[in-house]
């Protein structure tokens, strides 16, 4: 078995809990640029969000999907946008998110450093608001690289983001975990030839993960002692 030198993260579901960051904001992005409760409820429909239960579908695109694929999906309800100033506008209203850590970041990912890792963030968000959420929680420079779905290498569940980071930090892909919530995010780390870790802060539950995990925590809390049993 060889010992993992790399940890590379998901953000939204894996460093922060999804339902208690973007179920709040969804609701109020919601009510920004709708007129009445209805029109909240309506266009809530359209992206997979129930507004009454203030709740996002499993198979919503905002859970796994990039910000141009939501962009895409609500083209169509947002008079006056354009793709590029309905992506823009998105992408700022993301920025403004209470993000909602899954565990307390600094000192979890510090431990990480500490024990030698190399570590990065591969989203499916936008990079600009992903650093503004990494910078927010203080952890900007424990990572070793940080990249979104527009910063060159494509989006998950391709795993071009997942190679960039293998190729920034020099590590051989044996040598690294994708850590995530999604099957998106497993996937990549499949195809890429790394190891896979899902974690339960997202909305798919265990029995969705673990057929493209190696295991599966309640959070990332668990990884440190996961990784510790990996070295031969």
């Amino acid at each position: 078995m060889t010992a993992v030198r790399g940890a590379l993260f998901d953000k939204d579901g894996t460093l922060f809990d999804f339902a208690a960051t973007w179920e709040t904001w969804a609701a109020s992005f919601l009510e920004g640029v709708t007129s009445d409760a209805q029109g909240a409820e309506d266009l809530g429909a359209v992206i997979g969000f129930d507004y009454v239960q203030r709740r996002f579908q499993p198979d919503s695109v905002v859970i796994a999907g990039t910000p141009g694929e939501v962009a895409e999906i609500l083209l169509p309800h947002m008079q006056g946008h354009s793709m590029t100033s309905l992506l823009d506008f998105l992408n700022t209203e993301a920025e403004r998110a209470p993000q909602v850590e899954a565990v307390p970041l600094i000192p979890f990912l510090s431990g990480l450093r500490q024990n030698g890792l190399r570590l990065g963030v591969a989203t499916n968000d936008a990079e600009a608001p992903a650093r503004t959420h990494l910078a927010r929680a203080g952890v900007t420079e424990l990572l070793d690289f940080i990249v979104g779905f527009d910063s060159g290498h494509g989006g998950k569940p391709a795993p071009g983001q997942l190679l960039a980071f293998a190729q920034a930090v020099d590590l051989p892909v044996e040598q690294i975990v994708m850590v995530g919530d999604s099957t998106h995010d497993l996937q990549a780390g499949r195809a890429a030839g790394m190891r896979c870790v899902g974690v339960l802060t997202g909305l798919a539950g265990r029995d969705v993960l673990a057929p493209y995990a190696d295991a599966v925590f309640d959070d990332i809390s668990a990884l440190p002692d996961w990784i510790a049993a990996q070295a031969p």
